[in-house]
C-alpha cells in the first residue's frame, strides 16, 4: 500500500545488495517493479483486474445474485468504492467498462458521490493533479472532513473496499445500504463486522 514501481524497484536493488548477485530470488524478491527492472506487463492493473473477475462472476452467478438481492450482471449496477489507487481505480475502470456505475469514492482524505454516476478516469485524473477529490467539479456531494462517512451515507448494489483493513467494523456495519461487498483491501472487515453481515 502506498507504493509505486520507483519503490518496489529501489526494495528489488536493496535486496540484490545485501543478499548478493547469485541469490536465485534477487530479481524475484518482490512485485510491482519497473518492466526495465524485472516486472511484468500488467502488474499495474492486476489486482483490481481480479477484483473486478471476482465481482464479475458473482454477478453473473444466479444463487449469489439471489441470496444478495440483486438481478444478475454488472451492467447498471452502483458501486461504492473505497480506496482510488491501484486497486480501486482499476476494478472501477472495467466495472465501469461492463456498464456499471461508480456512484462515489471515498479516499483518506475526501470523497464525492454522484448518483448518476462518475467518470472514473475523469476523477482518477482530478485525484493524480490535485492529491485529493476535494473540489471535484463533477460531483453532487463531496466532503474533506471525515470522508469514511460516505461509506454509510449513501446506498448503492455493491461496496469495493480498497484500500485498509478494518474499514468495515462493528461501528458501522449497521449503517451500510449495499447489497454486496467485494473485498479488494487486505482484511478491510472486521470479524465482527462478518457476523453482523
Amino acid at each position: 500500500m502506498g507504493t509505486n514501481e520507483q519503490v518496489m524497484t529501489w526494495i528489488k536493488d536493496t535486496y540484490h545488495n545485501v543478499k548478493g548477485e547469485n541469490d536465485i530470488n534477487a530479481a524475484g524478491c518482490c512485485t510491482g517493479k519497473f518492466i526495465s527492472q524485472g516486472g511484468i506487463c500488467g502488474r499495474a492493473e492486476s489486482t483490481g483486474l481480479g477484483v473486478y473477475y471476482a465481482t464479475r462472476t458473482l454477478l453473473d452467478t444466479k444463487s449469489f445474485v439471489d441470496k444478495a438481492g440483486l438481478s444478475l450482471g454488472i451492467k447498471d449496477k452502483t458501486f461504492i468504492v473505497q480506496g482510488f489507487g491501484a486497486v480501486g481505480y482499476w476494478a472501477s475502470h472495467f466495472i465501469e467498462k461492463d456498464g456499471g456505475k461508480i456512484t462515489t469514492v471515498v479516499e483518506y482524505n475526501s470523497a464525492i458521490h454522484n448518483p448518476a454516476g462518475l467518470d472514473v478516469n475523469d476523477v482518477k485524473n482530478w485525484m493524480v493533479k490535485n492529491g485529493t477529490l476535494a473540489n471535484y467539479p463533477k460531483a453532487k456531494e463531496a466532503t474533506d472532513s471525515n470522508p469514511t462517512a460516505y461509506l454509510t451515507k449513501f446506498s448503492a448494489d455493491c461496496m469495493i473496499p480498497a484500500a485498509t483493513e478494518k474499514s468495515l467494523h462493528a461501528g458501522n456495519a449497521n449503517d451500510l445500504k449495499v447489497k454486496a461487498i467485494f473485498e479488494g483491501a487486505n482484511g478491510p472487515t472486521t470479524y465482527k463486522a462478518e457476523q453482523i453481515f
